[in-house]
């Protein structure tokens, strides 16, 4: 298949899946005697692949390691758990700093009294952090 038809099947940008061939996540495809890109299901395969561990927040390298360990079957899979859990507590150290960021902004808002922007509470605090009460940077 072309690389538009690889595109709209995996739902993912051409460029994308250039830059997906340029770094050598997914493999380049043979031409056709025109010079198209042929792809075949192996490439929609790993695209695929690339793109559901996206979608789950998993960051290019550690794609990567998983990719290489997909293409190793025959190897312990220790690996990819260890990569998945690291990614897990990466996961829930940002949903602990999006909740601190929730009562604060909630805080803020709350205080708000409403009238003119000179004395506005939220501008107020975002202009000097000391009118926040924790961190949350």
């Amino acid at each position: 298949m072309k690389i538009g038809k690889l595109s709209l099947t995996t739902g993912t940008n051409i460029e994308t899946i250039r830059y997906y061939e340029r770094i050598g996540l997914l493999p380049l495809p043979d031409r056709t005697p025109a010079n198209y890109r042929s792809y075949g299901e192996s490439h929609r395969a790993r695209l695929a692949f690339i793109r559901h561990s996206r979608e789950l927040g998993f960051t290019i390298e550690d794609i990567r390691s998983l990719l290489d360990l997909a293409d190793h079957p025959d190897r312990e899979c220790s690996a990819a758990d260890r990569i998945a859990s690291r990614h897990l507590e990466r996961v829930e150290t940002k949903i602990e700093h999006l909740l601190r960021l929730r009562d604060e902004l909630m805080r803020l808002i709350g205080d708000c009294r409403g009238g003119l922007a000179a004395d506005c509470r939220v501008i107020e605090a975002l202009g000097d952090h000391a009118f926040c009460e924790g961190h949350h940077a």
